[in-house]
């Protein structure tokens, strides 16, 4: 037989500003706000001077029982407990589950403070909660700047760090954070720091901190100039390289292309992907993620060598033409065309049509509309008819049996 609990809603004027929690001794302040005695006297305790919950300050530090509350509380609590049916009953938070502003400013405080490992996991765990807990947390005033100041600090432990990039992760989609932690972080010249808590994070961290952390780090290249600052850090560079080479998790690895993508505007950082070997462990485990990179690639001369120099590449490609997205059909074409029919490379054209490519290829422009596609498309049969001819025409042996009039 299941035990079947009883959830009890509490009133919300039963519960302590500050913590949140049933109050067990309510005392008042002069301003005629009710906290809970320990909450209150650790608020005061701590050097403030005003009423958490209207920020006035005090003229009087001193506090009296609300004997009337905490008469009500002990009855609601009798009933509860004593109701039919019911043992031990549990009482259930707000719904959705809240925060007080009192308590909001006392975790900001805290997080600010140097360790900050327990109060960056009560905010984790109250924005992982729900849908209102982000939209308030990313309204809050100052909040999300808390967070990302841990980013930007020295001799952080790196469970703080995780938590902190874990907190941003959750909350990027709400409207405005975004491009307020660009300008907090990516704008104010305190680059350096961030990149280097990410590092660390990339070194040190778990499996899912590192993609978290790429997946901020990525959200975060809005413009131009933030893809610049991110790409001039070398170390972070080595380590988003070597994590393709070392890593097979596919999350982290898509992870990694993206923001690779996203970074290469220009032509030497492109260069620099492609001297440290990226078209090799690219073609190595080709996804669609990766056929954007080197679609990316092959937008210079440098790119377009590599691609065609990679055994591997040309036919990994092909191999994926059908099986992809339209996006990534379309990255795929154009890395095709780019080697064939701007760099004109034989041995690309003959790894294409060893790979069925032709008919493949056939196919796609047969299905897309007008379009640089199609045009692609055009382009590379006819790059590849020659080809085509020598290779499979050339090695056909016919079977076809020609009858003649008698």
């Amino acid at each position: 037989m299941v035990k079947e609990e009883l959830y009890i809603t509490v009133p919300s004027v039963f519960r302590c500003p500050i913590s949140l929690d049933v109050m067990k001794s309510p005392v008042s302040l002069c301003t005629g706000v009710t906290y809970d005695r320990s909450s209150i006297q650790k608020w005061l305790e701590s050097g403030h001077d005003t009423c958490p919950a209207t920020m006035q300050v005090l003229p009087s530090k001193d506090f009296i029982p609300n004997l009337t509350l905490h008469r009500l509380i002990n009855l609601w609590v009798q009933s509860s407990t004593l109701r039919p049916g019911s043992n031990s009953p549990r009482l259930l938070p707000a719904t959705p589950p809240a925060i007080s502003e009192v308590q909001a400013k006392l975790l900001m405080e805290k997080v600010e403070r140097e360790r900050c490992d327990d109060s960056l996991s009560k905010v984790a765990e109250f924005v992982s909660c729900c849908e209102e807990n982000r939209k308030f947390v990313a309204r809050f005033d100052g909040f999300v700047e808390v967070i990302a100041g841990v980013l930007k600090r020295k001799c952080v432990e790196i469970k703080a760090l995780e938590t902190a990039v874990r907190i941003l992760d959750l909350i990027l989609s709400e409207n405005g954070v975004t491009e307020g932690l660009n300008k907090l972080i990516l704008k104010s010249n305190q680059e350096s720091k961030f990149l280097s808590a990410i590092v660390l994070i990339l070194q040190h961290g778990s499996l899912n901190s590192k993609i978290k952390s790429v997946r901020v780090l990525d959200s975060l290249a809005l413009d131009s100039e933030s893809k610049r600052r991110i790409s001039d850090s070398q170390d972070l560079i080595s380590i988003l390289l070597q994590l393709l080479k070392t890593n097979n998790n596919g999350s982290l690895n898509d992870a990694v292309t993206s923001i690779l993508t996203t970074i290469s505007i220009t032509r030497s950082i492109r260069s620099r992907l492609i001297e440290n070997g990226i078209v090799e462990i690219l073609s190595n485990s080709l996804t669609e993620k990766s056929l954007k990179l080197l679609a990316t690639l092959s937008t210079c001369s440098e790119g377009r060598s590599a691609i065609s120099s990679e055994p591997k590449c040309a036919a990994a490609i092909v191999e994926k033409l059908l099986k992809v997205s339209k996006r990534g059909t379309e990255d795929a074409v154009t890395v095709l065309w780019s080697t064939c029919c701007l760099n004109k490379e034989e041995k690309v054209k003959e790894a294409v049509v060893k790979g069925n490519g032709v008919t493949k290829i056939l196919v796609i422009m047969q299905r897309e509309g007008e379009g640089n596609v199609k045009m692609m498309c055009r382009d590379l049969v006819k790059a590849l008819r020659a080809v085509c001819k020598d290779w499979c025409l050339g090695s056909y042996e016919t079977k076809t049996t020609h009858i003649r009039p008698c």
